[in-house]
C-alpha cells in the first residue's frame, strides 16, 4: 500500500460508498469488500475479499496490508457469509498492526443516525434478516442483529469504540455522512481534493451483489 494508506472504519450502509465514489473521482484506486480483476495486476489478489487477505498477512508478517501495495484507500473491509465473519474495523490488534507498519495511515468514520443505520442494513439483502444473526459478529454475537434495536446498540458501540481507540489521534477523521461541510473536512484531513461529494447508493440493489446468503458481503 502507498505510504498513508486511507481506510475506513465504517459499518455497512454508513455511507462507505459515498466514500468510495469520491476517492475514485480523485483519481485514487479504491477497493471495498473485495479486489476486482480490474484493480490489481496480481493474479493472487483477484476477485479476493479483503478481509481475511488482512488477516493472513496479519498472521504471518504482521503487516494486514502487506500485499495491497497497488491501493491507495480501502472503503470497506467487512465479510460475512456462510463461512466467515471477518470485522477488522473492529479489531485493535487489527488497528494497531497498521498504524505499526504505516504510521501515516489515515482512519476515516463515516457516521449516520445510528437507528437509520440499522433500518438501512435491515432492508439490504439479507444482511439484518439473516447473516448479522445467523453469525458471530464483534459486538453483536449469535442469535442478536436481527432487528433494528440489537443493530442501534451495536453501531452505537462501533462508534464509541472508535472514538475511544483514536482519542486525540491526528491519524483519524470521525464525520457525520450528511453535515455540511464534510466534503471539504475530508479533503483537509487527506490533503486531497476531492472534486465530488454525494450520495452514492441508498439501498439500491447492484448488479454484483446476489440475492443469495452465499453473497460474501453487501454493498454499503
Amino acid at each position: 500500500m502507498i505510504p498513508n494508506p486511507i481506510i475506513s472504519l465504517s459499518l455497512p450502509k454508513s455511507g462507505t460508498t459515498t466514500l468510495a465514489t469520491a476517492l475514485r473521482r480523485a483519481g485514487l484506486n479504491v477497493i471495498d469488500w473485495r479486489i476486482r480483476e480490474s484493480q490489481t495486476f496480481r493474479d493472487d489478489l483477484k476477485d479476493q475479499l479483503i478481509a481475511p487477505l488482512m488477516y493472513e498477512d496479519y498472521f504471518d508478517s504482521g503487516d494486514p496490508l502487506a500485499r495491497f501495495d497497488e491501493f491507495h484507500a480501502i472503503t470497506e473491509m467487512s465479510a460475512i457469509n456462510g463461512k466467515m465473519s471477518m470485522w477488522p474495523q473492529t479489531d485493535s490488534g487489527m488497528l494497531g498492526a497498521i498504524l505499526r507498519h504505516h504510521p501515516g495511515a489515515k482512519f476515516l468514520l463515516s457516521m449516520r443516525d445510528p437507528a437509520a443505520v440499522a433500518k438501512s442494513i435491515m432492508g439490504w439483502n439479507n444482511l439484518g434478516k439473516a447473516r448479522l444473526p445467523r453469525n458471530d459478529v464483534p459486538g453483536l454475537p449469535r442469535p442478536y442483529g436481527g432487528n433494528v434495536e440489537n443493530l442501534t446498540q451495536w453501531v452505537n458501540g462501533h462508534y464509541d469504540f472508535c472514538a475511544r481507540y483514536f482519542r486525540r489521534s491526528p491519524n483519524f477523521l470521525a464525520y457525520e455522512l450528511e453535515e455540511k461541510n464534510v466534503q471539504h473536512r475530508i479533503s483537509r484531513f487527506l490533503s486531497l481534493e476531492l472534486p465530488w461529494w454525494g450520495k452514492a447508493n441508498e439501498n439500491i440493489r447492484r448488479a454484483d451483489t446476489p440475492d443469495a446468503e452465499s453473497d460474501e458481503h453487501a454493498q454499503t
